[in-house]
């Protein structure tokens, strides 16, 4: 290897790949961001950024030469609305982007190969009620996982276990538990429900109303941007192949979620729920046994902590989008 390691990170134009692009250069690496897009809010932090199409495998082997390792997070994604509305357009891109990257990398004779899977690929009939049991990496199978994004993200998984049980591939699989922070997609319908929540509180004044998708009883884990990043770099420099969940252990109900963050906003707000809205498995958690054995470590930021700079950041966007709103009414009159 040389002695600047050069790394490339699909997805480097999104919120998580944005942050571990700035993470690894700071730790030394030379590294090649690689997205359909540029970072929407700020500029990156690559030694190199490459706008390309990853379901094109010309592109794929491009972007791979050379690279010592890839930390592929490129994926079409988004929050609840758009996974259960689009699953076609999501199975065939992302089943197209990932067997492609993963076959470019062992072409370009990459080294080390980490894979972003997701809590999704869980079966859904374990996720039926609000005080679920945490799931373990072994719950996968038998599989029901859910529609498009579930089922393509466990296809990808196997496909990492069959390159390095065939050909001795080394890849890592790391399946994220709802990530939120900075920089994140908050509208549009490709935001997931931190986010939207945080942009709900701020676009209403005190004493105002909330919609919230569901009955507010349905639970999730969610885990800090910080602790995501470690956490993947942590995985990618583990001897441990098979997949581990990433995620926290702290349950909330979407309600209490709405009270964190409307508490930190300093306000009161009436609680509308809209059932025909969708919301998802009724509950889903993660369980960290296997991480804290494997790594001697674990994500740890509380959730309060981590939702003060991720609603004040919202909270920021928010007021500029109506500011801006305002100068163009005062402009067009």
């Amino acid at each position: 290897m040389r002695e600047q390691a050069i790394v490339l990170v699909t997805g480097a134009g999104g919120f998580i790949g944005h942050h571990l692009v700035k993470y690894l250069v700071t730790r030394g690496y030379a590294v090649r961001g690689v997205d359909i897009k540029e970072p929407e809010y700020e500029n990156t932090a690559a030694d190199d950024f490459v706008i390309a199409d990853l379901r094109d495998y010309d592109q794929c082997l491009k972007v791979t030469k050379g690279v010592d390792e890839v930390y592929h997070l490129a994926a079409d994604m988004g929050g609840i609305g758009y996974i259960t509305s689009s699953h076609a357009s999501i199975a065939i891109n992302n089943t197209l982007v990932n067997a492609h990257m993963l076959h470019a990398a062992r072409e370009d004779e990459v080294k080390r190969f980490l894979f972003s899977s997701s809590a999704c690929i869980y079966p859904q009939h374990l996720q039926t009620k609000p005080d679920v049991v945490p799931l373990r990496e072994e719950d996968a199978f038998p599989a029901d996982p859910e529609e498009g994004y579930g089922l393509e993200k466990l296809y990808m998984e196997k496909l990492c276990q069959y390159f390095t049980e065939d050909w001795g591939f080394a890849t890592r699989v790391v399946r994220f538990h709802n990530v939120y922070g900075p920089l994140g997609a908050y509208d549009r319908g490709r935001e997931k429900s931190p986010a939207a929540i945080c942009r709900k509180v701020a676009s209403v004044p005190n004493k105002g109303e909330i919609e919230i998708w569901g009955d507010g009883k349905q639970t999730r884990s969610f885990m800090y941007i910080d602790d995501c990043i470690e956490g993947i770099y942590r995985i990618m420099r583990s001897d441990y192949c098979a997949p581990l969940n990433l995620g926290t252990v702290e349950l909330v109900s979407i309600d209490d979620l709405v009270d964190i963050i409307s508490k930190i906003a300093g306000k009161s707000l009436v609680k509308r729920y809209d059932t025909s809205r969708p919301q998802g498995v009724r509950g889903r958690n993660s369980d960290n046994s296997r991480l804290r054995k494997v790594l001697g470590w674990e994500p740890r930021i509380p959730l309060r902590q981590g939702l003060v700079p991720t609603y004040r950041w919202i909270e920021e966007r928010v007021s500029l989008s109506s500011q801006r709103g305002r100068s163009a009414g005062i402009a067009a009159e």
